[in-house]
């Protein structure tokens, strides 16, 4: 897994708790207009398992997982980058946006290193 900062490592948690956050309010949202909640159940999964992969592998916090959840919320977390990238893409130079999906696709790079190694203990 490559190196990165203090700064890095807190921004990235930072990152993936707030978009946890986001997930489980737009699934709230979702159950109560009796919405199709599956994506974003795959998603919030996915998305928790990146966020204690990275808190394994930083902080020796001992999570366990299937190969089978790693493997799935690897996937789940690659088909996000499109849909950030796009946005990233649309968003201001040097505005709070950009800069927040910059961090949230850091956050996910690194978190599937994680997974990663992970994947192979």
């Amino acid at each position: 897994m490559e190196e990165v900062s203090n700064l890095e490592k807190l921004e990235s948690i930072k990152s993936l708790q707030s978009t946890i956050g986001k997930l489980e309010n737009a699934l709230s949202q979702m159950t109560g207009n009796g919405a199709n909640t599956t994506l974003v159940k795959k998603r919030l999964k996915a998305v928790n398992i990146g966020l204690a992969a990275l808190e394994n592998v930083w902080n020796q916090i001992p999570r366990h997982f299937t190969q089978e959840d790693l493997i799935e919320a690897r996937d789940v977390i690659t088909g996000l980058f499109p849909s950030i990238k796009n946005s990233y893409a649309k968003s201001k130079t040097g505005s709070p946006q950009s800069t927040l999906l910059k961090r949230r696709m850091k956050a996910l790079e690194l978190s599937i290193q994680a997974i990663d190694e992970l994947s192979i203990k």
